[in-house]
């Protein structure tokens, strides 16, 4: 079979790079494609021609930047069924989770489309202090400049959307880097991107390194604001060298969920196998820790250990399939090692714990000390821990003992109970009755400690991706 070469798009223009790796499919191991890799040459190319197409976007009217959007939405939807099997392929998504990203995607292009025309400023009573009598004050926002968008695996159409979506919105001109394992959304965004009558150098996507391709991004001082969606380590090393930069980090998390006594099992346990099992349990918010209350804890794992039992493992491209492979063979061996480590410290394995091949069974472990890896770092795997909590206050204590605090959840009947872990929980968003991996796109997305900084959700993603300017006019 002919692998599809991939070029870099440069200006409205699909250049041929200078190197190419081999792209494979995380669950067979067969190559898919060759992708550009980048130079740093390349990349300065793609940054001046965003640098030069700045004026061209920060001109060009609302009503034009909502349209080109939404003829991106209806290229989308005409294609969304290419675009989820690109997902699938390249991630190993499994083919019905990539169905639900891509009509998510279309969503985050529409309320980007809508936000475009609802971009405004307020007036300012200067009166209010002595000296501002007589003068009119009022704010407008005015796009950054060019954005340096670097976007993870796990969401390669929504999170490269929350990004590029927000930017062209608010008349700013992006470089985007897409994962290494899953550049073909980038490549076929581009692709509709320029169909749908986005000026040259709009968007430019620059596959490769990122000690090439997201160092350039980070340092280059033409590129105004990082925007930036991955692990922590690499988030506070783009903090450090980006200087004056406006950067938006949206990092780790290790999301955990309160079950109270009282609630109705049969109602939340599919939900809660679905927060952290979906997508092999690699999304930020995947649902990792459980605390269920010394009531109901042993129904709590009975039930919930016969749900993941059901789940079906296989093939991405099987619509019958909820389980597929990890995004490398690295991150099985991984999981596999943080499990044997909280075995070892008196865990148990109530269901999975093993692996085949690049899959990795969904894994319930009980019982985990909340110093292993599987409690406290981000295990982006299928795996779930369920601990007996005695009270409340002490569930509360455990979600907050972790250098995360992205989404929490907790299901209550108690209005009192739900008001008070609203109140004492220590991260960007509280999902009352519902598990921490709830989002919609247009909610505030981010979260607290190094979970990261800023937010994104359209609304929120373009007051990042703007400056406010203030106009006064001195009437005396």
């Amino acid at each position: 079979m002919k692998l599809v070469k991939k070029d870099l798009f440069i200006n409205g223009e699909w250049i041929a790079a200078k190197r190419h790796v081999t792209l494979t499919s995380p669950y067979t191991g067969e190559a898919i494609a060759q992708i550009p890799a980048a130079t740093e040459d390349e990349v300065d190319r793609a940054i001046a021609a965003a640098h030069q197409a700045r004026s061209v976007m920060a001109k060009m009217p609302a009503h034009q930047r909502a349209a080109i959007l939404e003829k991106l939405v209806s290229l989308l939807q005409q294609r969304a069924e290419e675009a989820a099997r690109t997902i699938a392929l390249e991630a190993a998504k499994p083919i019905a989770t990539a169905q639900t990203e891509v009509a998510r995607t279309i969503q985050t292009y529409k309320f980007a489309a809508e936000e475009a025309k609802r971009i405004h400023g307020e007036t300012l009573p200067l009166d209010a202090a002595p000296g501002g009598e007589n003068r009119l004050a009022y704010t407008v926002r005015e796009p950054l400049g060019v954005i340096g968008a670097i976007t993870p695996f796990n969401f390669p159409m929504n999170l490269v959307a929350h990004k590029v979506g927000p930017a062209i919105a608010a008349g700013n001109t992006v470089v985007l880097k897409p994962a290494a394992q899953t550049p073909l959304s980038a490549f076929f965004l581009a692709e509709l991107m320029q169909e749908a009558g986005l000026p040259a150098g709009a968007l430019n996507v620059v596959s490769g390194s990122g000690s090439v391709v997201g160092e350039k991004i980070v340092t280059d001082a033409r590129v105004q604001m990082v925007t930036f969606t991955g692990s922590p380590a690499v988030g506070i090393g783009i903090r450090n060298k980006a200087g004056l930069k406006r950067v938006t980090l949206e990092l780790g998390s290790n999301a955990a969920v309160i079950v109270d006594q009282g609630v109705n099992l049969d109602k939340v346990i599919h939900r809660c196998v679905q927060g952290a099992f979906a997508f092999q349990g690699q999304i930020c918010i995947s649902l990792q820790r459980v605390y269920a209350h010394e009531r109901i804890y042993d129904e709590f794992v009975e039930k919930f250990v016969a749900a993941t039992s059901q789940l079906k493992i296989g093939d991405p491209l099987d619509p019958q399939t909820d389980v597929s492979a990890l995004i490398s063979p690295s991150d099985v061996q991984r999981a596999l090692a943080w499990i044997e480590e909280a075995k070892q410290h008196g865990a148990k394995v109530a269901i999975g714990g093993r692996a085949e091949g690049s899959v990795l069974y969904p894994t319930v472990l009980l019982d985990v000390d909340p110093a292993q890896k599987v409690s406290c770092q981000e295990v982006f795997a299928p795996i779930v821990l369920i601990n007996k909590i005695a009270t409340l206050e002490e569930g509360i204590a455990l979600v907050n003992d972790s250098r995360y605090g992205l989404q929490a959840g907790i299901y209550t009947n108690h209005i009192e109970t739900a008001l008070s872990a609203a109140e004492q929980l220590h991260v960007g968003g509280v999902m009352i009755n519902d598990i921490p991996t709830f989002r919609v796109d247009h909610m505030p997305y981010g979260g607290v400690k190094e979970s990261g900084t800023g937010r994104e959700g359209l609304k929120y993603a373009i007051e990042e991706m703007t400056e406010m300017k203030l106009i006064v006019w001195n009437r005396n």
